[in-house]
């Protein structure tokens, strides 16, 4: 093996989902959309995953896209790590004061 290939981790199941919580310190929620085909009527539904995701630098916030690479359980249910901010999401708007005569 090449020195390079020793350094970095092996990067096992990448995801890319939607951060859907960041209340919590080094960690967040991310949703994960899939579809996944019915077994009798072969209709695609619609699912959605959520994973705890240790995120050390609190980087992801909420609305932001993430890659997330699973990892060994770090706790009882986080068993993932964020990669990279993929899209940072749009700042939220700011609503205009009227002024009162």
């Amino acid at each position: 093996m090449t020195e390079k290939a020793i350094t970095e981790r092996q990067l096992t199941g990448k995801k890319i989902g939607v951060v859907v919580s960041d209340k919590r310190d080094k960690t967040c929620t991310v949703a994960v959309d899939y579809q996944q085909k019915h077994r009798k009527y072969g209709k695609y539904l619609h699912r959605q995953a959520k994973f705890q995701v240790h995120d050390p630098q609190n980087q992801g916030h909420k609305g932001d896209r993430v890659e997330i690479a699973g990892c060994r359980p770090i706790s009882k249910t986080k068993s993932w790590r964020l990669i990279k901010v993929v899209e940072k999401a749009p700042a939220p708007l700011e609503h205009k004061q009227e002024a009162t005569a």
